[in-house]
């Protein structure tokens, strides 16, 4: 006798295969462990003594890095709610470009408080109303925190700029921000326009080179290509530049033609009728006034021979984003098809020349008097895995002078703000009534998270110097830091660290939302997976 189970509940109604956890136990903590995992590998990479992370990513590709925004983007986190902590930092990365890390390890340390909370009996939807009351009074605290008179900057003051920047800098690059912020400050002042609230990011290049150290790093206000000219005119001065996008060769005819070739005499002056069209090609762009030629494709035998002839330099660039940006380093118009340029359409470059820079021959294009569209750090280091560090450090540097340009305000570094925050945001929980208190008083203890990471990845006792800072502030001292060179509490103007405002307000902010959303879940359903082989993502692109 068989019985014929019907499926009841959820089964019924989904496929086989799936799965559900749900309520405290299943879904809530499970998620905050995950959280947790993920912020307990960031945090460990927080300020300037933060530990490097070694990553092997799926195609087998090495990275040594302390940026938390690398470090998460190369792990491919695949667990539902760790991932709603990556995009936090993935936002944070987008909108600020630095302070990614402190959004995942700040979100993951709430998170953590919270399981706290609610192993006492506190029910989600009350720390979530906490937290909420929390990251506003932050934000109200933060406001009065910033530095008086720092609203008002001159975006092109070189030390301004380096002084700003120096925070976000060393924390990738201990020890060698003094030599790297003046170079990056350079490079964005020089293509900062007359409205610095346009800056472009993508105008200051990097050109990574191996060999040599940190001092031969230099800024060229141009570009800087990273292979040799085609032909052996190899520098040239003052010179207008025709740019050509598909390529410099004999165009091919489209239709397959028969010829029929009846004599000699015939035989020989086809093939010179195709040499006489390039050498007129060739010729009406030497005429034109053009020395150089760009070329986004292929530069054909003969093509290159006609060029030597009318002493014009080839340079051929075959990344159509690189092509671009070379048209906005000389303001030439790229044209479609070999043909004579209007003179409206040349770029002009004060000098073109090829160099060698350890071993590596390189183009560089600068171009002085011209409005400086395009800047190039050229970075020199030993190996790959730090130029790519180094690269990683100036981006950050780039990113926060985008930032100072919309919004120049900034606030005490090295921990001050985070203890002044922990403690107003202490006594500002005392005063509440109903159960949220706590969760507000758990959301003020998680700021003891970037002081206490701070001390130990420097290797201090972080209790001893928690308990001073707060001790500092409580006497009404609101800019007392952390001096991780000498192990000691001072003020955070005294050794010259500033945070940029913008960036501490959207990773608080956006590490709160994450936490919350997290809270929010109490039932993960999962539907049973698609069976076949995983795709791939497509290959193809470049770096940019």
């Amino acid at each position: 006798m068989v019985f014929n189970m019907q499926p009841y509940g959820l089964q019924s109604m989904l496929k086989e295969g799936h799965r559900l956890l749900s309520g405290l136990e299943e879904a809530v903590l499970k998620n905050i462990d995950a959280c947790q995992e993920l912020s307990h590998i960031t945090r460990t990479s927080l300020g300037p003594n933060g530990m490097n992370k070694m990553v092997i990513n799926h195609l087998d590709k090495l990275f040594v890095t302390s940026d938390a925004a690398t470090i998460v983007n190369e792990l491919e986190v695949q667990h539902p709610a760790a991932k709603i902590l990556v995009l936090a930092g993935k936002a944070q990365q987008e909108e600020i470009g630095d302070g990614a890390n402190l959004a995942i390890s700040f979100g993951g340390e709430l998170l953590h408080h919270a399981a706290e909370l609610i192993r006492t009996g506190l029910h989600p939807s009350e720390i979530i109303s906490g937290y909420t009351k929390g990251i506003n009074k932050t934000i109200e605290v933060l406001e009065e925190l910033v530095e008086k008179g720092s609203e008002s900057m001159d975006v092109r003051n070189k030390d301004e700029v380096a002084l700003r920047m120096k925070a976000a800098v060393a924390s990738k690059q201990y020890g060698q921000e003094d030599i790297l912020c003046p170079l990056i400050a350079d490079a964005c002042i020089q293509v900062c326009p007359k409205n610095p609230v346009n800056f472009n990011v993508d105008n200051v290049r990097v050109a990574k080179l191996v060999g040599g150290g940190l001092h031969d790093c230099r800024i060229v206000r141009g570009m800087v290509l990273k292979h040799d000219s085609v032909g052996s005119i190899k520098k040239i001065e003052k010179a207008k530049v025709a740019v050509f996008v598909s390529g410099v060769d004999t165009s091919a005819t489209e239709t397959k033609g028969t010829v029929l070739i009846q004599s000699a005499e015939q035989l020989e002056n086809y093939s010179k009728t195709e040499e006489a069209k390039v050498e007129e090609l060739i010729r009406a762009v030497a005429e034109s006034g053009a020395k150089v030629v760009v070329s986004g494709g292929a530069v054909g035998e003969m093509a290159l021979h006609f060029c030597e002839r009318y002493k014009l330099m080839v340079l051929k660039i075959s990344s159509k984003f690189e092509l671009r940006r070379f048209c906005r380093t000389t303001g030439a118009v790229a044209l479609l098809k070999l043909s004579q340029p209007n003179p409206d359409e040349l770029g002009y470059a004060d000098s073109i020349s090829v160099e060698e820079i350890g071993g590596t021959r390189v183009t560089v294009v600068k171009n002085e008097e011209g409005g400086n569209s395009v800047s190039t750090v050229v970075l020199r280091a030993s190996t790959d895995s730090i130029l790519d560090d180094l690269e990683r450090a100036v981006d950050d540097g780039v990113n926060v002078y985008k930032a100072m340009c919309r919004d120049s305000r900034i606030v005490p570094g090295a921990a001050a703000t985070e203890i002044e925050l922990a403690q107003r945001l202490k006594e500002f929980s005392q005063r509440e009534t109903g159960l949220d208190q706590y969760a507000i008083a758990k959301f003020a203890e998680s700021f003891e998270l970037v002081p206490k990471t701070l001390a130990e990845n420097a290797g201090l006792n972080a209790v001893e110097i928690i308990s001073s800072l707060y001790a500092d502030h409580a006497a009404g001292k609101s800019g007392v830091g952390i001096d991780l060179d000498e192990g000691i509490c001072k003020e955070a103007s005294a050794m010259k660290v500033w945070d940029l405002y913008v960036t501490k307000f959207y990773a608080l902010k956006y590490a709160a939302d994450a936490a919350c959303t997290v809270l929010r879940v109490d039932q993960i359903i999962m539907a049973k997976p698609a069976g076949g082989p995983k795709r791939d993502a497509a290959a193809g692109m470049d770096e940019d």
